[in-house]
């Protein structure tokens, strides 16, 4: 009885834990973790590994490229070790660089991943549409010179609504084993001086949302037809679109999970400024 008795006082429970989080991706080379240069990955672990006392491996909803930022990332990890919630998200940002910052801790079933238990993502693409850069925001917008035309863009950007090969919208060294993907929406905004893209989707290609954005703005110069993006999805090929918008204004905004877990998929909202957007035109997908 004994012996019974002390082995399950041994025994160590696995928790899982479910953390959101923000971040400025500018002084990082990325989300994911690597030997010589710094990353999102490798900060919060070591912050989270002080919590824990212990090594702590996370996993996230969505692995970010260099200079990308997040309003609304998803991580869990696995540990021993038993901390109330507050002491995950407390004790989590005490350790962290003040462009990192966690939003929320929660304890989630052992069936709950971060990346696979997602359905959709959300990401938005800010634009500084003027002739000058920002002195507040530099990094965390893009700037873009030439008149835009909102409308056009949101107008051009509707017929990829639905699931389609998005392979003229993939980076080359992209390493998924297929380019198709299911678009929810895509809405273009304009608040003033800036211009924001909200695109929905259950997952995303390499440089996909960079490539879209890259290729829509031709179309907001009047350079491009508004026909022409329909038609670049058509050819399936990386060649046909516009460049690749810089890293500078992207942000992972949100992530939706079934609802049995618990965690809200928050609205992607303007990144740092505030006031009403300009409506945007209610425009059928074409495609």
């Amino acid at each position: 009885m004994r012996a019974d008795f002390t082995a399950t006082m041994n025994t160590q429970y696995m928790y899982r834990i479910a953390l959101g989080l923000e971040y400025d991706g500018s002084n990082y080379h990325g989300w994911q973790r690597q030997s010589a240069v710094d990353s999102v990955q490798a900060r919060l672990e070591t912050a989270l590994s002080k919590v824990a006392d212990t090594p702590v491996s996370i996993v996230c909803a969505g692995r970010t490229d260099a200079g990308v930022h997040a309003s609304h990332q998803v991580i869990h990890f696995d540990t021993t070790a038993e901390r109330p919630d507050v002491a995950w998200l407390l004790g989590g940002v005490q350790s962290l660089p003040a462009d990192i910052s966690l939003l929320w801790a929660r304890r989630v079933p052992a069936e709950f991943h971060a990346r696979f238990s997602a359905t959709a993502r959300s990401y938005r693409y800010v634009l500084l549409n003027r002739a000058t850069r920002s002195a507040l925001h530099a990094g965390r917008v893009t700037l873009w010179r030439p008149a835009l035309d909102a409308e056009r863009m949101h107008a051009a950007a509707q017929c990829l609504v639905g699931e389609h090969d998005f392979t003229s919208f993939r980076a080359q060294d992209c390493q998924s084993h297929t380019p198709w993907r299911r678009i929810e929406s895509v809405k273009i905004q304009r608040f003033g001086e800036y211009l924001a893209l909200d695109i929905t989707a259950n997952a995303f290609l390499h440089h996909m949302v960079r490539n879209i954005v890259g290729t829509l703005l031709p179309v907001g110069a009047g350079k491009w037809p508004v026909e022409s993006v329909k038609e670049i999805l058509l050819a399936r090929q990386r060649e046909a679109a516009g460049m690749t918008a810089p890293p500078d204004g992207l942000y992972l905004a949100a992530v939706r999970y079934p609802e049995a877990f618990g965690i809200e998929m928050p609205s992607a909202r303007p990144a740092f400024w505030q006031g009403e957007a300009m409506p945007a035109p209610e425009v059928a997908a074409s495609c």
